[in-house]
């Protein structure tokens, strides 16, 4: 294929504990003995050093597989050991306060010199309610309603100054000039929020903002808020319709189609030749516990327990979700009757890429999806989904990025220093 000339990819490291597949912490060359902190540091340096635009990470507030350190605490610390890679952490508008979020984000912000990205969500996880004193989960229209609130007020308070706002004349004795400095007294049906926020702003204006909801007020949702969307869309199809889609709505929120960037996920597994990067997937594949199977699967789908179907079965009809993601459902129940698979064959089909575009061969091979996608209009880059820890990742920079950028396809050294000018975002209003 030939290399674009017009514009290049955006690249992403979405890194977990011990990495995507939900075997990984089992394989022979993940590390379980050093500091948590220490793995990642590792491997955020590495992405830097490929020029990656940023690293992501999710989280939750519950106990769903491995135990994984607070992202905030985790990326003010990686702030402090990096200087152009951008920093993304998810922080739930479900079980927060958008005063809190807000200043925590400006903040790190701040301290990374204009890097930080906030993963707006709304909680998936069933299991969080419990943790914040509730019986049970949000309904899905409720947290959808309060997250739109919800970023009202961060980004309100985001905007707290104005030019002119910091005077800093000692002689005068005067530091702001309270013109410029804005009060938010916001009243909604959710929060009611004075301002101003008591954070400065840092050298990109604002914290970028990511949106990862794939379902219609998901969308709606991104469309008002979003500089960037995570998606998963397994197949070129379905990512260009979705990219069509979400780039369409931008005009009815006065918005660019340049305003958005839309990365899909993609989980890949790269070896020198097809055999051995099957071979490399297949020792994951291999230690795959049913358990964590099923448990992974009940989660994804909806949160339901899948306990008492047989594994051999076929997935049974399910209501839609009150609690969980009904993209996410809608798309799993899509593969499953589309390739007529069983419970057992799902966990195991969705165990790495957990619903994400998969490509499991050699770099050039991967490299040809991706340019596929990125030129035929279903991607303007990618979330990278390493397998497992550090050597899924180490895989991707050393082969598949280095290929990327020998077509032309992604930069070879950092042209800005914010996050927003990796992605190619234009300034905040």
């Amino acid at each position: 294929m030939a290399a674009s000339t017009r514009r290049q990819l955006s690249l992403t490291a979405f890194l977990m504990r011990h990495g995507h597949h939900v075997a990984a912490w089992r394989h022979p060359d993940t590390d379980l003995s050093s500091p948590p902190f220490e793995v990642i540091r590792q491997q955020v340096q590495s992405a830097e050093r490929a020029c990656l635009d940023a690293v992501f990470f999710a989280d939750s507030v519950a106990l769903t597989g491995a135990p994984s350190l607070e992202p905030l605490t985790m990326l003010a610390a990686l702030a402090a050991v990096t200087s152009r890679i951008g920093l993304i952490a998810t922080a739930t508008t479900t079980y927060n306060e958008p005063y809190t979020v807000a200043r925590q984000f400006a903040s790190l912000d701040s301290i990374s010199n204009g890097r930080a990205g906030w993963n707006l969500v709304t909680s998936d996880n069933a299991a969080e309610a419990a943790n914040f004193g509730r019986d049970r989960h949000v309904d899905h229209a409720v947290r959808y309603a309060r997250a739109r609130e919800f970023q009202e007020v961060v980004k309100g308070l985001w905007n707290s100054y104005g030019d002119g706002a910091f005077v800093n004349d000692k002689a005068a004795g005067r530091l702001l000039d309270n013109a410029h400095v804005h009060r938010l007294d916001y009243r909604g049906e959710h929060f009611s929020v004075a301002g101003p926020l008591n954070v400065p702003p840092s050298p990109q204006g604002r914290p970028v903002v990511v949106q990862a909801g794939s379902s219609e007020t998901g969308r709606d949702l991104a469309a008002a808020t979003a500089d960037v969307v995570f998606t998963a869309q397994p197949s070129l199809a379905g990512s260009q319709a979705f990219y069509r889609d979400m780039k369409g709505r931008l005009a009815g929120y006065g918005r660019a189609a340049d305003s958005l960037r839309v990365t899909p996920g993609i989980f890949a597994v790269v070896g020198e030749s097809v055999g051995e990067a099957q071979d490399k997937f297949g020792v994951l594949q291999d230690l795959i516990e049913p358990q964590a199977g099923l448990a992974l699967l009940g989660r994804m789908i909806g949160n339901f327990d899948l306990s008492g179907y047989p594994l051999d079965g076929p997935l049974p009809e399910l209501p839609v979700t009150q609690d969980g993601q009904r993209s996410r459902q809608q798309l799993l129940t899509s593969i499953a009757q589309g390739e007529n698979l069983t419970i057992r064959q799902l966990y195991q089909r969705i165990a790495g890429g957990r619903g994400h575009f998969t490509v499991i061969g050699t770099a050039a091979q991967i490299a040809d999806q991706m340019q596929q996608w990125f030129e035929e209009g279903g991607a303007d880059g990618f979330n990278l989904m390493p397998p497992a820890l550090p050597g899924g990742l180490d895989d991707l920079l050393a082969q598949v990025v280095p290929e990327l950028q020998r077509r032309g396809l992604f930069r070879t050294a950092y042209e800005g220093s914010t996050l927003r000018s990796h992605f190619g975002l234009p300034a905040p209003d």
